[in-house]
């Protein structure tokens, strides 16, 4: 069953850190089936507070997103962003 990973940044801590992990982000995609299904495009809150942008990526099952997730790339990549922003992050399995 396919999951979803939603990134959704709050605000921007260090814009330097964030074009770090724009630059190097897609590269922790290889060796692992992932497919951008919207990044930062124009959006609309509807309920809650102000995001400045959301990520979603679609993967083929929990453990495939998990596994790209803890990877050792993407644990490297990662930290610009942690330190880039302030960001929420939401594993959650199709229907």
């Amino acid at each position: 069953m396919s999951a979803y990973f939603i990134f959704t940044r709050d605000t921007t801590l260090d814009q330097a850190e964030m074009d770090t992990y724009n630059q190097q982000v897609r590269a922790t995609f290889a060796g692992h089936e992932v497919k951008i299904l919207a990044a930062y495009g124009a959006h609309e809150e509807v309920e809650g507070p102000p995001t400045e942008g959301t990520v979603i990526a679609e993967f083929p099952s929990m453990e495939a997103a998990k596994a790209w997730y803890d990877s050792p790339a993407y644990r490297e990549v990662r930290e610009h962003r942690f330190k880039g922003g302030a960001y929420r992050a939401l594993l959650v399995e199709g229907v």
